[in-house]
């Protein structure tokens, strides 16, 4: 397995119940930021035992092709179960219930520099409902007055 592929593994179990992750997340959480596709094969590919159905399409809609043991139909029932709102078009509020990994965890992924840049601007930035401020001269980025990165 490469280490691409265990990052992968590892940032997908780290998604808690009721929250999804986007294909693109997880690739750029893993340290390559173009590889969505790349994840999608590994889930497809992987005997690991993982929650697959929280990783889903970032237009907030459900687009596995599916195959013998899993379908659009499944990971639909079992985001509903952890109460994640789909609808019968399988499309669902992505950023209502998208998981963004806690300052912490972020820097154990040792990311460039660049990296933790874009998973401000694309995941946290981009949400409507939360706002974000920089703090005072240290540029302490804060969220909802909670501090995110130093």
């Amino acid at each position: 397995m490469s280490p691409f592929q265990q990052k992968v593994i590892d940032l997908i179990r780290l998604i808690p119940q009721g929250k999804v992750a986007s294909y693109g997340q997880i690739a750029l959480y893993a340290g390559l930021p173009r590889a969505a596709r790349e994840v999608g094969g590994i889930l497809k590919q992987t005997k690991e035992d993982l929650p697959w159905w929280r990783v889903v399409n970032n237009e907030g809609r459900i687009s596995i092709e599916g195959n013998w043991e899993a379908d659009k139909g499944l990971q639909k029932k079992l985001l509903i179960a952890e109460n994640v709102e789909v609808r019968e078009d399988f499309a669902f509020d992505i950023e209502k219930y998208r998981w963004i990994m806690p300052e912490s965890e972020v820097r154990k992924l040792q990311l460039p520099s660049e990296y933790i840049d874009r998973i401000i601007e694309k995941h946290i930035g981009m949400s409507s409902k939360i706002k974000v401020q920089k703090a005072k001269p240290s540029s302490k980025l804060k969220v909802n007055n909670l501090k995110l990165f130093d």
